[in-house]
């Protein structure tokens, strides 16, 4: 399968950079112990899918109007080409980025673009859409939205786009079902050796136990193993993803 990625940018500019998705997050490095690294779906959904990086270092305030001259983007030094990367567009508080590919996927693939997985940035809001790229024959945008009038800044070489694939044209035909655990006796019982085990171990922690407090945090989930082997192990589980650098094609 290939991901293509056709850059549509006038002569002259460069496409912003397209990276797979980092781990590394400020917010999780400047946690005591680093402890949200120990967090396995914070990781995976972090590293499951590309970043499109800002190639322009800038400022960008918005006064609270409605307007498309109410929003200011200054870069830290003047940039000829910063409004192919950035602009004020829809107005309401919106700041736009072109990120510079239209994309081609697989049939029956869409594209989700966002913001970077739990990377958090007070006072604007990355916007999430899904696009029918398997067939569409032009760019989209990608767009976050002031929470409050203000002032953001966006470094050179953040992600200002994630990008990830999904199947989702066969969502519409998944029934949620809610049924009660007591139906699945199986399932039931590893869910109560699961709970027992957390109890136990969170309550060794609060006693400061020595050996719980060297241990840390427990591991099942992150190396795929039940508590008390109550089932074998599941094929296939991943606990770190690395996907493929961009290379360029024919």
């Amino acid at each position: 399968m290939e991901l293509e990625c056709y850059p549509v940018v006038p002569a002259g500019v460069t496409p912003p950079e397209l990276v797979p998705g980092r781990q590394q997050r400020a917010w999780m490095d400047h946690f005591s112990a680093r402890h949200p690294y120990r967090c396995l779906p914070l990781n995976m959904a972090n590293t499951s899918g590309w970043e499109i990086l800002n190639p322009v270092a800038f400022t960008a305030e918005w006064n609270g109007g409605l307007m498309q001259e109410d929003i200011k983007i200054t870069p830290d030094r003047p940039h000829p080409h910063l409004h192919h990367y950035v602009k004020s567009h829809f107005s309401h508080g919106v700041i736009t980025f072109h990120v510079g590919y239209m994309f081609r996927t697989p049939p029956g693939w869409s594209m989700m673009a966002m913001g970077p997985p739990n990377h958090v940035k007070d006072g604007i809001q990355p916007l999430a859409g899904v696009v029918e790229t398997d067939w569409l024959p032009f760019p989209f945008t990608m767009n976050w939205l002031f929470t409050r009038p203000g002032r953001v800044r966006f470094e050179k070489g953040e992600p200002f786009c994630f990008i990830t694939l999904l199947q989702d044209h066969t969502l519409q035909e998944i029934q949620p079902v809610i049924r009660q655990l007591d139906r699945n006796p199986e399932l039931r019982q590893q869910y109560d050796v699961w709970e027992k085990h957390r109890t136990e171990f969170n309550q060794k922690i609060f006693r400061g136990d020595p050996e719980a407090m060297k241990e840390a945090w427990q591991r099942y989930y992150f190396k795929g193993e039940f508590p008390e082997d109550v089932a074998p192990a599941p094929e296939g589980h991943v606990n770190k993803r690395r996907l493929k650098t961009p290379r360029f094609g024919f």
